[in-house]
């Protein structure tokens, strides 16, 4: 049947790639999450278990009598049914008649004669039904195969949302009770929901995801309303124009923009799958996607590992109606990863943050003791780190309540709701990359406001298009960063989904205090991690030039004396710093940390930066215990 975004002749491709990477006939389980009509599932019915669902329950029945079909005998009816329907003249003035055609409306979706030898096809399905004559494997056959045959002689340019109004050559042929076609392999074991994805997600066990979702704002519970009908057999109440029945319990959020971006990233966070194949089009015509490629490669590789990553494009027949006649290719993106670890997939901030130590989570999490009931980031900044830790408690604090009430706001709005609010501040002031005009404006409408008045979102989306996105203050704490070459793009759209996301999951406290009263109200079986400033850089945020205060060679002193304090009262901790920097060292650091006996591990350069990075901890991480001072081996600083 014609359907929307059918994936029949991209399904050589996807047993192509499976092949390649050794998943068909292993006995593993693959979960179909968009079935549609099932093409893709009937077409692996003999290499995998299948979990198979969509949120239309059309959908899910015709493709359970697509599977099935080779089960289906029809030995307790006694008779075939296909030859009974085709041989009688049988009609019944039902529901499709009475609402679909011009014998009870003046809808014109099927001839009067059709509409009513449909309406008899389906009571004469549920009588036998009903009378226990036939199995629920044969019902949903035998619905699938009304479906098939409804499609050929169906008044209508491809969907349901609307018919024509002159009769189409082939909606005046009389419909034939057809059989359904199918792949003649053995399924394996069947699994069937009727749900949507997001709801489902994380209960289904599965090995291989496939992830087929809607591309376009059109919403398939409009577009094939009927069929919904047809198969439920309800007689809803419908629509004076187009017939439909309500659609709200069909409506799928994959159709609008930012929450199908969402959906995407809870949906790779939530499975139990180890692997995940992904069809998506992005092409932006009349069916284009909403979810650009670059946001959807930057979701792939933040949940899968790097070496595994595939995105295959494919030339592939478009769907066309008689609204789109455009010659033009189409291309459908085929995408496959192999998922990290979830304890191996790491957050980033949607702050752009001096200092970031968003690629050293990896180092900083190898190096952890066990067993601690909070972990605290002491100097937050853009909480690269924090988020990222796996404790029952998390404190948040940063000096600067600025960037503490942005990271706050991540929290506490929904993600949909803050995305069109950045959108509706980027269309109010015209703000775009390297347009000084548009930015100056907006930067002087938010210090023009008084505090109270001054919404942490606001001062977030003026930031994205100023220079490398930086926070940057004056004394007076006017935001006075210059307009810049940048502007929210994709990969800036994914870290805030999924870093916004886990903020939420997680019980993150705020802060907003100067350390050393933090630290005199910290709780035992307490992580301290600290991430000061370094004297041998100067950023900033702690050059004392913006309103907040500076960082000096007496407040180290005053911090170290501070830790060693916290050391006393055995509490761990662990201190990321820069001890060489551009041919300089910081001599008294390294001092304290050898009159200590302090442990200092050093961690190679990463990649896009020439700092050289120490951890510095008290703490011996394999016995996570704290170090016999007398027993320290001595270190090379």
């Amino acid at each position: 049947m014609r359907y929307i975004g059918n994936k029949q002749l991209l399904t050589p491709e996807i047993l192509e790639l499976l092949q390649k990477k050794k998943l068909l006939n292993n006995n593993l389980t693959f979960f179909d999450a968009f079935c549609g009509t099932g093409s893709v599932s009937d077409a692996l019915k003999g290499s995998f278990n299948l979990v198979v669902n969509d949120i239309l329950s059309w959908c899910t029945l015709y493709t359970k009598g697509r599977l099935c079909a080779g089960d289906c005998k029809f030995k307790k009816l006694g008779f075939v049914p296909f030859e009974f329907f085709n041989s009688n003249d049988e009609k019944t003035k039902g529901f499709l008649f009475k609402n679909y055609s011009p014998g009870g409306s003046k809808r014109m979706y099927f001839t009067s004669e059709n509409a009513m030898r449909i309406d008899y096809f389906r009571s004469k399905i549920e009588d036998w039904k009903n009378d226990n004559l036939i199995s629920d494997d044969e019902y949903c056959y035998l619905l699938a195969c009304l479906i098939e045959s409804v499609s050929n002689v169906s008044n209508i340019a491809g969907v349901y949302g609307a018919f024509l109004k002159h009769w189409d050559p082939r909606s005046k042929k009389p419909i034939e009770f057809a059989k359904m076609d199918s792949n003649i392999a053995k399924h394996h074991s069947l699994t069937f929901y009727n749900d949507k994805t997001e709801n489902i997600i994380s209960e289904v066990d599965c090995d291989v995801l496939y992830l087929d979702p809607p591309y376009t704002q059109n919403q398939y519970g409009t577009q094939y309303h009927l069929l919904e009908t047809l198969v439920l057999n309800d007689n809803p109440k419908i629509s004076p124009i187009t017939g439909s029945r309500t659609t709200a319990p069909m409506r799928s959020d994959w159709s609008k923009k930012y929450k199908a971006h969402i959906l995407f990233d809870r949906i790779l966070a939530k499975t139990k799958a180890k692997y995940v194949l992904f069809s998506y089009n992005n092409d932006q015509s009349t069916w284009g996607g909403i979810m650009s490629k670059s946001f959807i490669e930057a979701s792939l590789k933040r949940y899968g590992k790097k070496e595994s990553y595939v995105c295959k494009k494919i030339n592939y027949r478009k769907y066309r109606n008689w609204r789109t006649k455009s010659n033009k290719e189409h291309f459908e993106y085929l995408f496959f990863i192999e998922k990290k670890d979830l304890n191996d997939v790491s957050y980033e901030s949607p702050l752009n943050y001096i200092g970031s130590k968003s690629k050293m989570i990896a180092d900083i999490k190898e190096n952890l003791p066990s067993n601690f009931h909070s972990f605290i980031d002491m100097f937050g900044g853009g909480f690269n780190v924090g988020l990222n830790m796996d404790s029952k408690k998390i404190i948040y604090n940063d000096i600067n309540y600025f960037v503490k009430e942005i990271l706050e706001s991540f929290k506490v709005h929904d993600t949909y709701n803050y995305l069109m609010y950045i959108n509706r501040i980027i269309k109010k002031f015209g703000l775009e990359k390297s347009n000084s005009k548009s930015y100056l404006d907006a930067r002087q409408h938010y210090n023009s406001l008084p505090p109270e008045k001054k919404d942490p979102r606001l001062l977030y989306t003026i930031m994205l298009y100023g220079y490398q996105q930086q926070m940057r203050f004056n004394g007076n704490h006017s935001f006075n960063n210059p307009v810049g070459m940048r502007w929210f793009n994709d990969k800036v759209l994914e870290k805030m989904i999924s870093f916004s996301r886990v903020l939420k999951e997680k019980n993150i406290v705020f802060e907003c205090s100067d350390y050393v009263n933090l630290l005199k109200k910290i709780p035992k079986n307490t992580f301290l991690y600290m991430d000061p400033p370094y004297m041998l850089t100067t950023s900033s945020y702690n050059d004392g030039k913006r309103g907040f205060l500076g960082w000096t060679k007496e407040l180290e002193k005053e911090f170290l004396a501070t830790v060693d304090e916290f050391d006393k009262n055995k509490h761990k901790f662990m201190i990321s710093y820069v001890l060489q920097h551009k041919g300089k060292s910081n001599k008294e650091m390294k001092q304290w940390v050898r009159s200590k006996g302090y442990r200092l591990i050093n961690l190679k350069p990463k990649p896009g930066t020439n700092r050289k990075e120490v951890l510095i901890v008290n703490y011996d991480q394999k016995k996570s215990t704290f170090h016999n001072k007398k027993q320290l081996t001595k270190r090379r600083l």
